[in-house]
């Protein structure tokens, strides 16, 4: 019993001790200050508007054009009539027109034999060759038949390149010529060429502007349909530049090349227009090719004459040509022009700034000369002397140049100084274009 009593009393004071802590921690330890938190809440943005609508979005590509019928027909060439036979008692007499294909191209007589004798004279005049040899001469074969006897010559036609230049604008040919009482045939094969589509590859300068080359109609009016020509036709090509955003623009032909692939780094390779817009074809191998006046700044024609590269069997070429334009209040110079060599080197605005177009290192053509009973030796051209540039300006002074943080492109082909002749340029690739040989008489 005393031993119970003594647990309840313990109890009891150990429930008196816990009910008196927190009036004790009350009393004893003030309270704890409350500071402020360290993320206060996120205040809620509001999305900022414009006043105005923005209607500005980025230019898209151009659509297609849509191509109109065109009223075109491809004209095929027909044999030529330029070889006429005489058969008279002992010789053959045989004369060639200088223009033996019909084309307007005439060949050089060191390129023309009866066998292997050459031309005894010229008709200067009727521009015609003249050869004649004994029925038993100049590597004549003799052929029995129940009725005649046919001695047969052959005319042979190798063309060497015009000028310095790697291309020829007529084919190898060999004529057979029979002489017997009296008939003449002649005999004439061409290589199948296969047709291809040819394809315009269009370039996209920088600040989008479009360089496009087209071949045309001989009116310049339309597309040409057809890509097929033939050796001595004209082929009619306009460079233009599409403008959209920008000032009126100028477009210049600065160089082109033709090659038998698309890569205008191979070879083969002929640059017809070359030293910053100097047609060269015309003074290297005596073609009509030339620029033709401009009807619109943004747009510039030019007419090649067809040819083939020598050697090359397939026929088909390809025109790489690098394109500028300037905007059109900018002055025509040495470097930003078209000039075309007809008697003379000329601008097709008239400017005078062709003088340094002569300066390359090409080899012009030079018509040969024939003199009677003279074995017929090409004459070599005639280099034009250097023309010396002008002498430089005086540098201006300079200024201390500091960094920027912006780069600057700076384009290599041209001087930065030219802040007047901001410009843009493109490559533009055009073809295959197939070219055919034309039938021999």
């Amino acid at each position: 019993m005393k031993l119970a009593a003594v647990c309840v009393v313990v109890l009891v004071l150990i429930g008196s001790f816990c009910d008196a802590q927190p009036q004790i921690s009350k009393l004893k330890y003030p309270p704890v200050p409350q500071y402020p938190a360290k993320n206060p809440p996120e205040v809620q943005q509001q999305k900022q508007t414009f006043e105005k609508e923005l209607t500005w979005k980025y230019p898209e590509n151009p659509p297609p054009e849509v191509k109109p019928e065109v009223p075109f027909e491809l004209r095929y060439p027909v044999a030529a009539a330029t070889v006429a036979v005489d058969c008279r008692e002992s010789i053959a007499h045989v004369e060639v027109k200088e223009d033996m294909f019909g084309i307007g191209q005439l060949v050089s007589p060191a390129d023309l034999t009866l066998g292997t004798c050459g031309p005894i004279s010229e008709d200067t005049v009727a521009q015609v060759l003249i050869f004649e040899s004994a029925l038993q001469d100049c590597g004549s074969t003799l052929t029995m038949t129940d009725d005649s006897f046919i001695y047969t010559f052959t005319l042979n036609y190798n063309p060497t390149p015009l000028g310095s230049a790697p291309v020829v604008r007529t084919n190898n040919a060999a004529v057979v010529v029979e002489c017997h009482y009296p008939r003449k045939q002649n005999v004439s094969s061409l290589p199948l060429t296969p047709h291809w589509v040819p394809f315009s590859a269009v370039k996209m300068a920088e600040e989008f502007l479009y360089f496009t080359l087209k071949l045309m109609t001989d009116d310049w009016l339309y597309e040409r349909p057809s890509h097929m020509y033939f050796l001595g036709d004209m082929i009619h090509i306009e460079a233009a530049v599409k403008e959209y955003f920008h000032v009126p623009l100028r477009v210049y032909v600065d160089e082109c090349v033709a090659t038998l692939s698309p890569d205008a780094n191979s070879s083969p390779s002929y640059a017809f227009i070359d030293n910053h817009g100097c047609f060269m074809d015309a003074r290297i191998t005596g073609s009509d090719s030339r620029f033709m006046p401009r009807t619109t700044e943004d747009k510039l024609q030019f007419q090649l004459e067809a040819f083939r590269f020598q050697g090359a069997d397939s026929g088909v070429m390809y025109i790489t040509c690098h394109l500028v334009a300037t905007s059109a209040a900018y002055v025509i110079d040495t470097e930003h022009r078209a000039c075309s060599y007809i008697n003379g080197w000329t601008e097709v605005s008239g400017a005078d700034v062709c003088g340094s177009c002569e300066s390359g290192t090409f080899v012009p053509y030079v018509a040969p000369v024939i003199t009677p009973g003279v074995a017929t030796v090409p004459i070599p051209p005639v280099m034009p002397p250097p023309v010396m540039p002008p002498p430089a300006p005086p540098a201006p002074p300079a200024y201390p140049q500091y960094p920027s943080k912006y780069p600057t492109k700076i384009r290599p082909s041209r001087e930065a100084a030219k802040l007047e002749g901001i410009e843009w340029e493109g490559f533009v690739t055009l073809g295959p274009i197939p070219v055919k040989e034309k039938k021999k008489a």
